[in-house]
């Protein structure tokens, strides 16, 4: 029989998660994932399509996610974040709001980001928003970009941008838990799906 220590443990814990939406009735799941890469073999173009290994990555992602109950997958209309849905399903919605931040490489090759981040955080804060409107208590899948998302993860958690010092992997799960006005983040940068699976024993 339980000691009333580990009763009350257990209580607390339980409180914790309900406080993080995890096990909540009515919350709904946003899985915010980064598209594939680009960059093996990469020419210079505005809107380049994943390279050999983004689609490799893409495909993992999506066997993962059939796994999943996912009611909906939304897609920034950039090309990259296209192929990385299509490889998920024929079925999603493009999601202007979704597209990557501005961004230029400047001396030593520093990325720059000259778009306000203000403005980053607004526009995806109302498509996670929309999209958490019209799939209430489900599960979404929303396709993005490094930059775009780390700006909504960084609001989120109350941090200024820069502070989450967390590198956004290609395809890349991070969840965000919303009910109501509350928006909780409770993973971020699962990669799982691409681990080599474990050597069978002989």
């Amino acid at each position: 029989m339980p000691s009333r220590l580990e009763s009350d443990q257990a209580r607390s814990i339980r409180q914790i998660e309900q406080r993080y939406l995890i096990g909540v009735e009515g919350a709904t799941e946003v899985l915010l994932i980064r598209h594939g890469d680009i960059y093996e073999g990469h020419s210079d173009g505005d809107d380049p399509p994943l390279s050999p290994l983004g689609q490799a990555q893409a495909v993992h992602l999506a066997a993962r996610l059939r796994r999943s109950n996912v009611a909906a997958v939304y897609a920034s209309p950039l090309r990259r974040a296209l192929e990385t849905a299509q490889a998920i399903g024929p079925d999603f919605i493009v999601e202007p709001r979704l597209v990557e931040a501005a961004t230029a490489v400047g001396e030593r090759l520093h990325i720059s980001v000259s778009e306000p981040g203000h403005e980053i955080v607004e526009r995806m804060v109302a498509a996670v928003d929309d999209a958490v409107m019209n799939h209430p208590a489900h599960r979404i899948v929303m396709i993005g970009h490094g930059v775009a998302i780390i700006h909504y993860l960084s609001h989120v958690m109350r941090l200024e941008y820069g502070r989450l010092r967390i590198y956004p992997h290609f395809t890349g799960i991070n969840v965000v838990r919303a009910l109501g006005d509350r928006r909780m983040v409770t993973t971020l940068g699962d990669i799982a799906h691409l681990e080599p699976a474990p050597s069978q024993a002989p």
